[in-house]
């Protein structure tokens, strides 16, 4: 798996991304005609996983997980974390890869955010563009969500923008 493979993986589950609320400092969330709309920035845990660069195009069926620390600004204090796992369901140019992901979100509201994404790319692009994801659910004080995130590459981290209404 190529590591602009895994980057976009990353950009999307990220990408599949959360309300993030501290015990000490919530985050500014901006209530909408029917819920909540906010920003987060995920940056993925480093993992001690081999062979990420194999140079090789993804084949149908190849997956892979991944997590992210999540906070209110670029190298913020961490609000949340997530976990996202991805599929290979088109090898194709471009291949789409199907990810799913839980974002945990600490404090107060508090609970879990779950999505899910059929992400397109060009295994050659080495800037993917932004992509959304849907919105399927949650927890906690996010029992019912519904709606979506905006995932935008951005530098080392992704931009997540939340729409989610109850």
């Amino acid at each position: 798996m190529t590591r602009t493979f895994r980057r976009i993986g990353a950009l999307g589950a990220a990408t599949v991304a959360a309300v993030a609320f501290s015990a000490a400092a919530p985050v500014a969330a901006a209530p909408a005609a029917d819920g909540f709309e906010f920003t987060l920035y995920a940056k993925e845990v480093p993992t001690d996983q081999g062979g990420e660069e194999t140079g090789q195009a993804p084949e149908l069926g190849d997956s892979f997980a991944f997590a992210e620390d999540l906070s209110r600004t670029k190298g913020g204090e961490t609000v949340g974390r997530d976990g996202v796992g991805c599929t290979v369901v088109r090898a194709a140019n471009p291949a789409d890869l199907l990810c799913v992901g839980t974002y945990v979100l600490n404090g107060g509201p508090g609970g879990q955010i779950t999505g899910q994404t059929l992400l397109s790319f060009d295994p050659t692009d080495e800037a993917p563009a932004a992509f959304d994801i849907a919105v399927t659910g949650g927890t906690g004080d996010f029992k019912d969500a519904r709606g979506w995130i905006r995932s935008t590459p951005d530098g080392d981290y992704s931009k997540l923008e939340f729409h989610l209404s109850r």
